[in-house]
C-alpha cells in the first residue's frame, strides 16, 4: 500500500498547482466578468450540475454573504418550473466542467430570452455552453488529484478558487467594511468581533464606581463591594479621573502594611488608569486588557470625567456564537 502522507501530499501539490494554473488566466474575460457581475441590477443566479451544483452552493453562499445577492439554481428543477425565480436584470454564473452539460443547455434560451448575461465556469473554452455564454473563464487544469485521474478533485477546487476571487474583486468593489460584513453574520464569532461596541456593554452612570481622591480606604471599599466590578475610579475635586483603586490593591496593600486605617484613595491608587473609547469595538477593548493584564477599562468623556466602565467579564458573557 502507497504511504497515505505521500499520496495526501501528492493530492495537495496538485490542486494547489490548478489553483496557480488560474493565475495566468485572469485575462481580459474575468475583468468583463467582474463588469458584468458588478453592474448587476439583480442577483447573481449560480447554477451547475453534480459536483459542479455542490462547488456552485458554496460559490453562491460566499458572494451572499460578502454583499453580492445571489442564490443557487439547481438547473434540472429549473426546467420543471424553478426558471421562475429568474428576473430580468439577474445575471447567470453557469458552472460545468464539459461545457455540455444537458440539464444546463437546455435552459440557456430561456435564460438569454430574459436577458440575462452567461458567465461559464469550464475546462472547455470551445463547446457548446461556451458558444452561448456571453463570458467564459477557463478553470481546466492539467490533471485531477484522484489516482485514476477521473474523480473530480483538483477541477472543483479550482472552480470554488476562481469563484472566491469573483467574490473577493466584487467585494472590494462594492467597499464592503467589517461592520457591513458582520451585519450579514449577526449570530456568528465574525459578526461579535465586528459588531459589538464598548458603548453597548459598559457600566454607565449610577453602576460606575466613583470615590474622591481623599475618601477613606473604608469608604472605597463600600464603594468597591456595591458597585461589584472589583474596582472603583478616583477623581478630583472637579471630577476628572486621577486613578483606579482595584481588589488587588487593596489586598496588597494590606499584606504589606497590615492596616489601611489613616490611608485615602490617592494613597492607594494606581495613576493612570487604562481607558478606551466608547466607540470601540469590544473586541478591542478585551485585547488591551489581556494585553495589560487587567479585568476592566474606564471610559471617559472630553473633559477626562469617567463615563462608564467595561469588564471583562461583560465583554465575554456577550460573546454569542
Amino acid at each position: 500500500m502507497t504511504d497515505p502522507r505521500r499520496l495526501a501530499e501528492r493530492v495537495l501539490r496538485i490542486e494547489a498547482a490548478g489553483i496557480l494554473g488560474l493565475v495566468a488566466k485572469l485575462d481580459a474575460s474575468f475583468v468583463r466578468a467582474i463588469d458584468l457581475l458588478r453592474h448587476c441590477q439583480g442577483r447573481v443566479i449560480v447554477s451547475g450540475m453534480g459536483k459542479s451544483g455542490l462547488i456552485g452552493r458554496k460559490i453562491a453562499a460566499t458572494l451572499a454573504s460578502t454583499g453580492t445577492p445571489a442564490y443557487f439554481l439547481h438547473p434540472a428543477e429549473a426546467g420543471h418550473g424553478d426558471l421562475g425565480m429568474v428576473t430580468r436584470g439577474d445575471a447567470i454564473l453557469a458552472i460545468s466542467n464539459s461545457g455540455e452539460t444537458a440539464e444546463l443547455l437546455s435552459i440557456v434560451e430561456p435564460l438569454k430570452r430574459l436577458g440575462a448575461p452567461i458567465i461559464l465556469l469550464t475546462a472547455h473554452p470551445v463547446s457548446a455552453l461556451a458558444r452561448l455564454a456571453d463570458v467564459v473563464l477557463d478553470v481546466a487544469v492539467t490533471e485531477e488529484a484522484c489516482p485514476l485521474n477521473l474523480a473530480p478533485t483538483a477541477s472543483t477546487t479550482a472552480v470554488l478558487a476562481m469563484g472566491d476571487a469573483l467574490a473577493m474583486v466584487l467585494m472590494e468593489g462594492r467597499g464592503l467594511r467589517a461592520d457591513d460584513y458582520a451585519a450579514l453574520h449577526p449570530r456568528g464569532a465574525l459578526g461579535w468581533r465586528a459588531l459589538f461596541r464598548v458603548s453597548s456593554l459598559m457600566h454607565t452612570e449610577a453602576a460606575v464606581p466613583i470615590v474622591p481622591e481623599d475618601a477613606a480606604m473604608k469608604d472605597v471599599v463600600i464603594e468597591m463591594t456595591a458597585k461589584r466590578l472589583g474596582m472603583t475610579t478616583v477623581v478630583d475635586a472637579a471630577g476628572r479621573l486621577t486613578g483606579v483603586v482595584t481588589d488587588g490593591d487593596v489586598r496588597r496593600l494590606y499584606l504589606r502594611d497590615g492596616s489601611l486605617l489613616g490611608l485615602r484613595a490617592r494613597d492607594c491608587m494606581t495613576t493612570m488608569p487604562k481607558v478606551v473609547g466608547a466607540d470601540e469595538l469590544a473586541a478591542t477593548a478585551l485585547g488591551m486588557m489581556e494585553a495589560f493584564a487587567i479585568t476592566s477599562l474606564i471610559i471617559v468623556d472630553g473633559e477626562q470625567r469617567p463615563l462608564g466602565v467595561v469588564h471583562m467579564h461583560d465583554i465575554l458573557r456577550a460573546k454569542i456564537v
